[in-house]
């Protein structure tokens, strides 16, 4: 994982249902902790693209149910700033399932949908089966 020089607006707080687009057995995620969150007391964490998540799987093929995994938000509905001054927003919320480690490998072999181009830069492994890129 790489560092990123975007700051993304983190529309995904902790509870949030995420649908997953790739083809690891999952379908719906529920985050329940984003990695390196760092808040004010209080505050409920939230996620936004490219961000890592621990989620547990809601629903999904039957060895996948209630397991914990690690996932990376792929896309957001709220819209957020590039530096390039343009704004960008998608029309749900997706997560892709990684391998049990951090290593950022996914679990699944492909990606339905497009991928955000802060995820590709961040996380090379997904970049490599993302169909579309915007």
């Amino acid at each position: 994982m790489k560092s990123t020089e975007f700051r993304i607006t983190r529309a995904l707080p902790v509870g949030s249902m995420v649908k997953t687009c790739d083809n690891s057995g999952a379908k719906l995620l529920r985050v329940f902790s984003v990695v390196g969150a760092k808040t004010v007391k209080g505050r409920i964490p939230s996620a936004g693209v490219s961000d890592l998540v621990l989620a547990s799987v809601r629903r999904g093929k039957p060895e996948m149910k209630k397991q914990k995994v690690y996932a990376v938000i792929v896309r957001q509905r709220k819209e957020y700033r590039r530096p390039d001054g343009t704004r960008i927003k998608f029309e749900d919320n997706s997560a892709v399932v990684l391998k049990d480690d951090k290593g950022g490998s996914p679990k699944g072999t492909m990606i339905k949908g497009a991928v955000a181009k802060e995820v590709c830069v961040r996380w090379p492994g997904i970049a490599k089966i993302a169909s579309i890129i915007v």
